[in-house]
């Protein structure tokens, strides 16, 4: 796969509100320190986007595992393992910030980048407020991602 291909796809789907699982926050705390310096997580909806983005992240030299929404990734128990979080903001069930929220209330540390063809000013400002390490549209640059990626290893 090219490193200068674009990630171009967009979904239209609702946010229905967060799912509560109490027993994860203190799981998220005991797990934040000890994450796999090297695994990526994907969370999206669209399996093209996920293939896309797994393979550009292994042709770098990572790992990446991809979940379809964010209450399969909450579900898997990855929370807190992986080096860093890569979502989009528009999934059926929870969104995007509501899996932000949720990982922040349960105290996890891992960086999120989000990546989306719906963001508007507000969104991202949001994202960005309550932590994100990044915030990219679709479609974006291959190796912005990747620098972006890196960049939160650092944190």
């Amino acid at each position: 796969m090219g490193r200068d291909r674009q990630i171009d796809n967009s979904f239209i789907a609702a946010s229905k509100g967060m799912i509560v699982f109490p027993w994860r926050s203190a799981y998220c705390a005991l797990v934040s320190k000890d994450h796999n310096t090297n695994l990526i997580a994907i969370v999206d909806d669209d399996e093209s986007v996920q293939s896309a983005l797994q393979d550009l992240i292994e042709a770098d030299g990572l790992s990446a595992r991809c979940f379809g929404s964010a209450e399969e990734f909450l579900e898997s128990g990855m929370q807190g393992k992986a080096a860093c979080l890569i979502t989009d903001i528009r999934m059926p069930g929870m969104s995007g910030l509501e899996l932000q929220a949720k990982l922040k209330s349960d105290g996890c540390k891992t960086p999120i980048i989000f990546i989306t063809a719906h963001g508007d000013a507000r969104v991202r400002i949001q994202a960005m407020r309550e932590g994100a390490v990044e915030f990219l549209m679709k479609p974006f640059d291959d190796q912005v991602l990747l620098n972006r990626v890196r960049a939160a290893f650092a944190r």
